[in-house]
């Protein structure tokens, strides 16, 4: 009787260890017991290691995107500049190359003979080249700016109330960050803008803003990454602001350095036709002032005839 009492103990004991070991922050994670380790898979028989008591590594969560993808699993669907060099995420997933740590590196090639460099972010922020191409370091990114767009709401929300009210949902659902780089908000309230400042000291590693503006990302999309599938919605008078849409801009410690052929065939066509204005407005001056010339030099030989 006593070795039952023992073997059933053992059991619920066993069960409640395997309810208790899972990673709260990666839902694709796979977790085992004794001792607990959670892994997600980033390649086919490749597991990354995950410490669950953080956010996971953008570098990581690509990744694992970029597998599951591949295998036809569920991943994703589909203010303004703060700055002149802030640049978003126009290239989408990729398969990218993760240092030890975490961090993304400098150049990404996708597994492709195509390369480019990335910011800490893992932004593309340089010409795609091919595998000659040097990218020197990894630039950090030390300002994010998001730009919210919330559902309609019952009554107006006190503007005032905003910013309090974002960076304390910022730091509860993503790992207490550190609300204080909240560093300011906008709010439009015609067009439900809200547009959120996060910045952090220049030469600084830590916090990684990618992390945090990444799970906000999937949040607003409502595909979190959490295992706890909640959404990103700051409360302001006992009301809840529902997001909608995000776009996220990054700008980095140091300028990124696209060239004419990162720009759009239409932005290259208004340059075209704005050069060519100047050109034809130098050109139409250069005769105007020839024809002058002629005119005074015909007017002074009449003058000098009668003499």
């Amino acid at each position: 009787m006593k070795m039952l009492i023992v073997l059933v103990l053992a059991a619920m004991a066993a069960g409640a260890s395997a309810q208790a070991c899972t990673c709260e922050t990666m839902k694709w994670a796979t977790c085992d017991d004794t001792p607990c380790k959670c892994y997600v898979l980033v390649g086919k028989g490749e597991k990354q290691t995950l410490d669950c008591s953080a956010l996971v590594p953008k570098c990581y969560l690509m990744k694992a995107e970029s597998y599951r993808a591949s295998k036809g699993l569920d991943t994703r669907s589909g203010g303004g500049k703060p700055v002149e060099t802030a640049f978003v995420d126009n290239d989408g997933i990729y398969d990218p190359e993760c240092e030890n740590d975490g961090k993304f590196k400098a150049k990404q090639c996708n597994n492709t003979e195509e390369c480019w460099c990335v910011n800490s972010a893992g932004v593309r922020r340089s010409d795609k080249g091919d595998k000659n191409l040097k990218c020197e370091k990894l630039v950090e990114t030390y300002w994010v700016r998001l730009q919210l767009t919330h559902k309609a709401v019952t009554k107006p929300v006190n503007a005032d109330k905003l910013k309090v009210a974002i960076a304390d949902a910022i730091n509860k659902r993503y790992k207490n960050f550190d609300k204080s780089l909240v560093d300011e908000i906008q709010y439009d309230a015609d067009a439900r803008l809200i547009v959120v400042d996060v910045k952090k000291a220049k030469k600084t590693a830590k916090p990684d803003l990618a992390q945090m503006a990444y799970y906000m990302e999937k949040d607003v999309k409502v595909l979190p990454l959490f295992k706890n599938q909640d959404k990103f919605e700051p409360m302001v008078d006992g009301q809840k602001l529902e997001m909608e849409n995000i776009l996220v801009y990054y700008v980095d410690e140091e300028a990124p350095t696209f060239t004419m052929q990162h720009l759009s065939g239409g932005i290259i066509a208004v340059i075209v036709v704005v050069v060519l204005a100047v050109v034809i407005g130098l050109l139409v001056l250069f005769f105007v002032r020839r024809r002058q010339s002629q005119q005074y030099n015909k007017t002074q030989q009449r003058e000098m005839d009668p003499m």
